[in-house]
Formats: C-alpha cells, structure tokens, sequence
C-alpha cells in the first residue's frame, strides 16, 4: 500500500466506521492521497486522522467532515454539513461550495477556506489559524474567538465577532450587527496586503474593500463594582 500514490475509496457499501478505518490505515502506511468517491452527503468521514494525508471528496460532505485531525489536507467538492474542520489541529481544508452551521469550530491551527458562504456560527471559539469564507457569514460568527484571523468577503449575519477575545475579523461587505465587544480599527502595515495575498492564493474572489475588527477588550475583566458598564457592553 505504501507505493500507491492514491487510493481510491468507493463509501457505496461501506460503514462510516469501515471508511474511516481505511483512511486511517492509508495515512499510517504513508499513502498520499485518497480520493473519496459517492459521499452522498455521509456524516463523519475522514475523522480523528492523525497522520499526514490528502483527502479528495467527491460530492456533498455530512457533518463533522474532517473533524479532530492534525496535519490533514483535504479538497470538498461540494458543500459541507455542520462543523467542517472541528478542531483541526494543523492542515488545510478547501470547500468548493458551502459549509453550514459552525464551519471550523474551535479551529486550532491550519486553514479552512469555504468558497461558497457559511452558516450560522462560522469560526466559533476560533483558537488559531485562519478561516476564510467567499462568501456570506451567518449570525454569531467568529463568537468567542480567542485569536486567529477571520476572512468574510461578503456579508456578515448579526452579531459578528460577538465576545470576542483577541484575533482579527476582515470583513469585505456589511455586518448586520456588530457583536459585543468588538471595534473597528486601521490595519498595521503590510496585513491588509496580506490578507489580499491569501485572497489569490486561493482563488477567492477580493471584496473592493475589507474592514479590519478586533476587540475592544470592554469584556476583558469583570469588575463587580459597576455592573452598569458591565450590562451596556452585554
């Protein structure tokens, strides 16, 4: 199996756990690319990974679509159900079309570009890394993030960043509301050239103009003394 260059792995009549197994299998023997063949849209395939592989997915994608990996990189051609990504410790994720509800959740590390538009809760509790969406965020995205950097190329749902920590959000069109704790602020010298760089690395289609917000650090520290300012930053 190690001289195969890639696998090509039917889901047809196959158990979720059976598929995974093989994937897992193939990504300890060394085999550099599985191309995924009828997903019919099958919840948890390509998860817990924890060896350098390449996965192909050729169609629609179910939940948790490479969750809990590390050191993956993965092609979706298609759209992607909830929670694409889930706590990806390293590697990369590129989904063609959508991603729904809390795309790249607690991402760790690596990258998760979702070429379409993302559901509701986009990059929730981001730790690090970067995600990147062509499109649309749904409400509630990037909530809680404690650092990275979050790309929006279009529209932003409400309550965009809300309770936020540190990181970045870019966002190319207009929020519907911005989320507790969060301002606008200039870009440092040389991020918005960077961000922009990312952009065409992956083929994704610039905004004429991105917004930079991070935290204003108003919900940084709870001071019990005036529970008036601490109820208008909630």
């Amino acid at each position: 199996m190690a001289n195969v260059e890639t696998l090509a792995l039917d889901c047809s009549n196959k158990a979720t756990r059976e598929v995974n197994n093989i994937i897992r299998q193939a990504a300890e023997d060394g085999v550099p690319a599985i191309e995924i063949l009828n997903t019919q849209a099958r919840h948890n395939i390509g998860v817990g990974i924890l060896k350098p592989i390449h996965l192909i997915y050729r169609g629609h994608v179910g939940y948790y679509t490479v969750g809990l990996c590390d050191g993956v990189t993965a092609e979706i051609h298609g759209s992607s159900g909830w929670g694409v990504a889930d706590n990806l410790l390293n590697g990369e994720v590129v989904v063609e079309g959508n991603a729904a509800s809390s795309a790249a959740p607690a991402l760790r590390g690596g990258r998760v570009i979702v070429k379409g538009s993302g559901g509701p809760r986009t990059a929730v509790g981001l730790k690090s890394g970067e995600v990147i969406v062509g499109g649309n965020a749904g409400y509630m995205s990037g909530f809680m993030m404690q650092n990275g950097r979050l790309i929006i190329c279009g529209n932003a749902a409400k309550g965009l960043g809300d309770s936020m920590y540190q990181g970045q959000i870019w966002l190319g069109g207009e929020a519907e509301e911005i989320g507790s704790g969060v301002e606008q602020t200039d870009p440092e010298k040389g991020e918005l050239e960077d961000v922009m760089a990312t952009l065409e690395r992956y083929k994704v289609k610039a905004p004429k103009n991105l917004k930079k917000l991070q935290s204003d650090k108003s919900l940084w520290n709870f001071n019990k003394h005036d529970f008036a300012a601490w109820k208008d930053a909630l």
